[in-house]
């Protein structure tokens, strides 16, 4: 992870607590039938009780320690109606929040847990709840209209995250990977990284499905083979990379083919 080479590991514990926090202040007194405009099918109560879900999800897992995707069956078997009113959505959230805290901070990072991701760790579901707390900070934020700013470092391991596990691809030997497109650079103004995309279409079968995708190859630094370069604050990469809107102000110059095929990766919802 580039933050992890200039000034240590990252705090995700803190900025999951953090984070976490705001969220919950936010959307506390914000009327339950508001919009979240960027997830336009939600409105308040619906985000609150989607973080409040996944962080019991991840807690429980963390909880027992699993490790077999078999037990997630018996384990979805125990949960939770969605409570009717807005005080037992904020009780079942300060439950749910407050436990995967407490237990993944009580875990070495090295420890064994069912993820999605190939990284099967407490560290990684750490580093996955720290970011989710934070796009979802931004759409509790927006949905009242009070934005605060997001940690630089912080940013910049989302969108390192975004690229390389979210929307990046790496080779496999059932799948086969053709550039659409030249490199392009994506480069932070603020937090002295960058990384090198080369969009790719992604066909083959993956677990028994047939599969055709558009991902990133990625590459930490710039390249001079990119023909195109997209740079802005670590903030709004991350933010433009997780479809929610920017603050300040993303450039793009060089080759339009190969913005336009940036683009098209971006296309796929990961909400």
């Amino acid at each position: 992870m580039p933050s992890s080479r200039s000034g240590g590991p990252l705090p995700f514990l803190d900025h999951l607590a953090a984070d976490s926090a705001r969220f919950r202040t936010v959307l506390a007194t914000a009327p339950a039938d508001a919009r979240v405009p960027t997830c336009p099918d939600w409105n308040a109560d619906d985000l609150l009780w989607h973080l409040g879900e996944v962080q019991w999800f991840w807690g429980e897992i963390a909880e027992r320690g699993l490790t077999d995707p078999a037990d997630l069956d018996a384990m979805n078997a125990t949960r939770e109606q969605r409570p009717g009113d807005r005080a037992g959505l904020l009780a079942f959230f300060d439950r749910s929040s407050e436990r995967l805290h407490r237990v993944l901070s009580g875990l070495p990072p090295e420890t064994p847990l069912w993820m999605w991701s190939d990284d099967k760790t407490a560290g990684y579901i750490r580093r996955r709840q720290a970011h989710e707390a934070m796009v979802h900070r931004v759409d509790a934020e927006l949905t009242v209209g009070e934005r605060s700013p997001l940690d630089c470092r912080l940013a910049a391991d989302g969108i390192d995250e975004a690229l390389r596990i979210m929307r990046g691809h790496e080779p496999e030997p059932d799948l086969t990977h053709v550039p659409v497109s030249a490199p392009v650079t994506i480069a932070t103004v603020d937090a002295m990284h960058a990384w090198t995309v080369t969009p790719v279409r992604v066909t083959g079968t993956w677990n028994g499905d047939e599969i055709d995708v558009q991902r990133f190859l990625v590459s930490d630094g710039p390249d001079d083979a990119a023909a195109a370069e997209i740079s802005g604050s670590a903030a709004d990469i991350d933010c433009w990379l997780w479809n929610r809107p920017v603050e300040g102000e993303i450039t793009r110059d060089g080759d339009a083919a190969a913005l336009a095929a940036v683009d098209a990766v971006l296309t796929d919802s990961i909400d």
